[in-house]
């Protein structure tokens, strides 16, 4: 997504300019080109050497003194950009956007680019709150720029209140949405499941599995850069919900099967790559159960079939996680639940199944045909699984 992208990072003064030297850097090492244009008072809380530092490129201070390959037109950083990105974004800024004025180069970059401007305000909150600048605000949306944050927290005053830049990692997840608006996914629905449900026994223990729900997240963030509305239906994990995708929590099977039924109404694509448990205690003690010194027996029924229950015509994909005969195990799941396509990995092999970033994984169509794929990051093994559903839902459009 954004691999080699020429992506114009703006930094205005604002305490939080550190955070947009941390966005430069997550950037650059995501393999985008990142062009820094740095305000006179951003310059007063980060420097162009750190910047310069971070981004591997020249830093870009004054309109006037333009270096490099950019000393012919001091409106080429505008021109030539995939996306402009303005972090921390200052009410000052806005309100010099919000009514043209191109007395810096960070504005006039933005005067002079065609590309998607996405801004990360960071202020005070009164001064958020301030009438001017919520008109400076509602004027750039009018004009097609992404308002990302801020957030509620404590501010620079030592007072609390919606001011905070939003992290660097949403505004990664902000720009790739961005970008991706009108991918092979765009306008479609696509449910995800993740995660390993749990199946109380008592108030404090239950029944459950190793998923960290990372393959599903992945899934989840893909689809979105595809251009794709995605409902992410997750039992409970250790990760932070990706940027514009609506994620709904569960915990049980029962709980999740309810939820991606209600989500795929109108949906195009239903992903299950959570763990569901296979079976739940029959009963749930309402106390805790206390320990003695003799045995105890669970009695376990079956949780519902999810897939199965899931009607209509939408492309379904399944997970077949397996610890023995993987092929022949993925194969028959796929059968009995009637899916599109199936993707099955060894938990046991290096690298792959829960809790890793990695997977190795096999893809296996209604044909029986299969893909064996290398190695790959979770983020990647997603982005080569839509590759498959993306013609799947061009034969049944």
């Amino acid at each position: 997504m954004l691999e080699g992208k020429r992506i114009v990072v703006g930094i205005t003064g604002s305490i939080a300019a550190h955070k947009g030297a941390d966005l430069v850097s997550k950037l650059t090492q995501a393999g985008a080109k990142v062009d820094v244009v740095l305000t006179e008072s951003g310059a007063r809380f980060v420097t162009p050497v750190a910047l310069q530092g971070l981004s591997g490129r020249p830093v870009y201070t004054d309109v006037f003194a333009a270096t490099g390959d950019l000393a012919i037109s001091h409106v080429e950083l505008g021109r030539r950009a995939d996306a402009v990105v303005i972090a921390p974004a200052s009410a000052a800024t806005m309100a010099r956007l919000a009514h043209g004025l191109a007395d810096n180069l960070l504005c006039l970059t933005v005067l002079a680019t065609e590309a998607p401007v996405l801004l990360a305000p960071a202020m005070d909150a009164l001064m958020f709150e301030n009438a001017a600048t919520q008109a400076n605000l509602a004027i750039l949306r009018e004009r097609g720029m992404t308002i990302i944050g801020p957030a509620e927290g404590r501010l620079a005053s030592g007072m609390r209140g919606r001011g905070r830049m939003v992290e660097p990692e949403a505004i990664v997840g902000a720009l790739r949405r961005l970008l991706g608006r009108s991918g092979d996914l765009a306008g479609r629905k696509v449910v995800v499941s993740a995660g390993g449900t749990q199946e109380p026994i008592d108030p404090v223990r239950y029944v459950g599995n190793y998923s960290s729900g990372k393959m599903g997240y992945a899934i989840a963030e893909a689809a979105r850069d595809r251009g794709a509305r995605v409902v992410l239906v997750s039992a409970p994990v250790a990760l932070s919900t990706p940027y514009g995708v609506e994620k709904v929590p569960v915990t049980t099977a029962e709980e999740m099967r309810d939820a991606v039924v209600a989500a795929c109404a109108g949906a195009d694509v239903l992903i299950m790559a959570a763990a569901v448990a296979d079976y739940r205690p029959a009963e749930r003690a309402g106390q805790k159960i206390k320990r003695t010194k003799e045995g105890m027996t669970l009695d376990l029924v079956p949780t519902p079939d999810i897939l199965a229950e899931v009607k209509g015509d939408l492309v379904r994909v399944g997970f077949a996680a397996e610890s023995e005969d993987l092929m022949r195990n993925a194969s028959e799941k796929m059968a009995r639940k009637g899916l599109d396509l199936i993707v099955a990995n060894d938990i046991t092999a290096a690298g792959s199944g829960f809790g890793t970033d990695t997977n190795q994984v096999t893809i296996i169509d209604k044909s029986g045909a299969a893909e064996t794929l290398p190695l790959l990051s979770k983020y990647e093994v997603a982005c080569r699984l839509l590759d498959r559903v993306v013609p799947l839902l061009k034969r049944s459009s």
